[in-house]
């Protein structure tokens, strides 16, 4: 058997000028899994106001962003897919699709029909389970598929927050600075809106109900994105043996003003300042590689305001990027699933 492994990343834009950051935040958030409002405001809303009037100011930042290979998402996406295809060998095929733009996950899964694999594993590149990347990512592959006459055997990898090589990864990651320094460490997830978290509790009866809903897993909560962040960061910080005390989880990049998950990182910040903390480490681990919300939000835009509000150093902790180890867990991931 031949068996095709799709890797899916959320995406990039195909450039970082005025039109192609445009067209991306088009087709990003007129996803109703993202922005989860009917169909014709959530047109209007995007296409009408936000894609317009943010995609100036997202251009610059991109374009900070942009490396002589390009996106480095995108490059680091490349990078583990050629990886990961010398570790499987030949009985497998490896493509890599975008949820957003190029390479798009429909050109992914034609190239695998034409390679005449007997079956696909779906692989996102998102460690915790959401909804809005995870959800919409295998949402995608299953209407790309549906036009076909034939469909393949299809697996899908769900999550993989307590994978034990990601964590040994990211403490490795961490160790190149001195940890035992820094005067706090926080886990800074990707932000998502507290409905969007209500909405999966399968039992209505748990999530923002129960008092510390996220910090330990169980049957109501397996699926929940910040109930596997926490994990993440539990583990990190047991590898690092940091005592509870020593780092605090909290979650960026909000948007619009409906109440997100809380506590939100600039609001985290402003406490550590009044203790007194003038140097954080900064763990990122909502991403596989390095982009936009760790490169720029982190590294430049909450080292900014960490400064203004008298700290002086936020260190970013290097993502998985291409790291051998963590290539080696997405090959061993895929061969067990």
């Amino acid at each position: 058997m031949k068996k095709g492994v799709l890797l899916v990343n959320l995406g990039t834009p195909d450039n970082p000028n005025y039109g192609g950051v445009f067209r991306y935040l088009n087709q990003f958030l007129t996803d109703g899994r993202v922005i989860d409002i009917p169909w014709l405001p959530r047109q209007i809303l995007v296409r009408g106001i936000i894609a317009p009037l943010r995609s100036n100011a997202s251009s610059k930042i991109y374009k900070e962003l942009w490396t002589e290979e390009g996106s480095p998402i995108k490059v680091y996406g490349y990078k583990v897919k050629e990886e990961v295809q010398k570790i499987l060998g030949k009985d497998y095929v490896v493509e890599l699709g975008m949820r957003y733009q190029n390479p798009s996950i429909k050109s992914a899964l034609d190239n695998l029909k034409k390679a005449f694999v007997d079956e696909i594993i779906v692989f996102p590149m998102f460690p915790h389970y959401a909804s809005a990347s995870t959800g919409s990512a295998l949402e995608e592959v299953m209407r790309v598929l549906s036009k076909e006459q034939m469909i393949p055997p299809l697996k899908m990898i769900n999550s993989y927050y307590d994978n034990e090589d990601m964590i040994q990864v990211f403490a490795e990651n961490a160790r190149k600075h001195d940890v035992e320094s820094m005067d706090h460490v926080l886990f800074s997830f990707h932000g998502v809106p507290q409905r969007h978290m209500r909405k999966a509790d399968p039992t209505k009866k748990w999530c923002q109900k129960k008092e510390n809903c996220c910090s330990t897993m169980c049957d109501a909560n397996k699926f929940c994105y910040s109930a596997q962040c926490h994990q993440t960061a539990h583990l990190i910080a047991a590898e690092l043996g940091l005592p509870k005390d020593k780092y605090t989880i909290c979650y960026q990049s909000r948007l619009g003003k409906d109440p997100w998950m809380q506590p939100y990182t600039t609001d985290v910040l402003k406490e550590r300042s009044a203790k007194g903390d003038k140097n954080m480490l900064v763990f990122s681990a909502a991403f596989v590689a390095d982009c936009l919300e760790t490169t720029i939000e982190i590294s430049d835009e909450y080292q900014e305001e960490w400064e203004e509000m008298g700290g002086e150093k936020l260190y970013l902790v290097e993502s998985l990027n291409d790291h051998p180890r963590w290539i080696n867990a997405v090959a061993d991931m895929v061969k067990n699933v």
